[in-house]
């Protein structure tokens, strides 16, 4: 792992006062730059301008890079584990076998960005754009995708609650604190999570049938806008 030089961190410095209105302080201009196995862990890089830049196998785990524009950055093989990007500008980025286990990309634009073999379990993605964007071998074990849009994404061999994936996942809306999602796998499985609850099809259907999930809810309405909106994923599932 590669420390930062003297300059590196005086820049860090002045990008840090700059967010914070101090005197002294400007932004980070640090397109193309190479930060290459350089150890960022932790730095404060919101708003900073990072297109083009090399950020191969880096560590910047813990890192801020919320609104960040990282517009084709490559940071194949970084660690970005629990790093924040909300809001990010990731547009043909390349994130090839990184790991955001955990990170936040909230409202991101990864439109086109490659993320093959990338790691992101438990990572935050609602809001967030992929489209085009090639997740192939990818693991989203965890994963919120709420709200994100995956127009035309590859996902092969992509997982999610551990299978493979045979397309995008579904999302239905109007479950009030409960998202549901829905995955088909490579393998004929059917799988609904509705909130942290994640069951195949056969299993919700026993679930509803034998009335337990009426517990986990706390009004009648709510669990039969779950049911209703259960049902509706299942029929979207059946169609293949």
């Amino acid at each position: 792992m590669r420390e930062l030089t003297k300059k590196e961190l005086a820049i860090l410095s002045r990008h840090a006062k700059w967010l914070n209105d101090e005197r002294g302080g400007k932004r980070a201009e640090l397109e193309r730059y190479d930060f290459s196995g350089a150890n960022l862990y932790g730095a404060s890089l919101d708003r900073a301008r990072l297109s083009g830049a090399s950020l191969y196998r880096a560590d910047l785990s813990g890192a801020s890079l919320d609104g960040a524009r990282l517009y084709r950055a490559s940071l194949d093989g970084a660690s970005l584990y629990r790093a924040s990007l909300d809001g990010a500008d990731l547009i043909g980025a390349s994130l090839s076998g990184a790991s955001l286990i955990g990170a936040s990309l909230s409202g991101a634009i990864l439109d086109g960005a490659s993320l093959y073999r990338a790691i992101l379990d438990g990572a935050d993605l609602s809001g967030a754009s992929l489209d085009g964007a090639r997740l192939d071998g990818a693991s989203l074990d965890g994963a919120s995708l709420i709200g994100a849009s995956l127009s035309g994404a590859s996902l092969y061999r992509a997982k999610i609650f551990g299978i493979e994936i045979a397309k995008p996942p579904f999302f239905v809306s109007g479950v009030s604190g409960y998202p549901l999602m829905a995955v088909t796998g490579t393998k004929g499985e059917k799988i609904v999570k509705i909130g942290c609850k994640i069951h195949s099809v056969d299993e919700w259907d026993g679930i509803f049938a034998a009335n337990t999930y009426r517990d986990l809810v706390n009004t009648d309405e709510q669990y039969d806008a779950h049911r209703r909106a259960y049902e509706f994923a299942k029929a979207e599932l059946s169609r293949g």
